[in-house]
């Protein structure tokens, strides 16, 4: 990922003021520098994803087993299903800048894939943005499955069609 130097505009006052000669925007200043951990980006980006109309679930067909499991031992035991981690789908790399997002995507069947996930990039490009002062280089979107409204999509067993 190349590094680029953008202006950031003031958009939350003092923050913003006092940066530094090189450029580095609300988090890096003459009065110290702000880190923000991966996980947080990640979060902030699952959130925003699963905003966007069109979005179903997210993460891998394991990821979304696991969290089916833990669903449903959590109804087991007599308390609400537990709804799958912010983070699922959500791979990032953040620099002192930038940030990287690659996400994992289940789309609703029916819907343009292709506007869902511009949708989805222009949203998670921009609550990230706002809520980080990162610059958002690129959100990578893998469509991973297509939800057809099934309750048990997760697990669809079919007779084989040959033995």
């Amino acid at each position: 990922m190349a590094e680029q130097t953008t202006t950031t505009t003031a958009r939350q006052g003092s923050q913003t003021s006092g940066a530094g000669s090189e450029g580095g925007g609300p988090l890096i200043t003459d009065r110290g520098r702000t880190t923000i951990a991966d996980g947080v980006v990640a979060k902030i980006a699952g959130i925003a994803a699963r905003e966007v109309s069109g979005v179903y679930n997210m993460g891998s067909g394991s990821a979304r087993a696991v969290g089916a499991i833990r669903d449903r031992i959590g109804e087991a035991v007599g308390g609400a299903a537990a709804t799958s981690s912010p983070t699922q789908g959500v791979k990032v790399e953040v620099g002192e800048r930038q940030a990287a997002i690659d996400l994992d995507l289940v789309v609703e069947y029916g819907v343009p894939i292709a506007d869902v996930a511009e949708s989805v990039r222009s949203n998670v490009a921009t609550k990230v943005g706002r809520m980080t002062g990162l610059e958002v280089a690129e959100v990578n979107i893998y469509i991973d499955d297509v939800w057809l409204g099934d309750s048990d999509d997760e697990e669809i067993t079919a007779e084989p069609r040959v033995q």
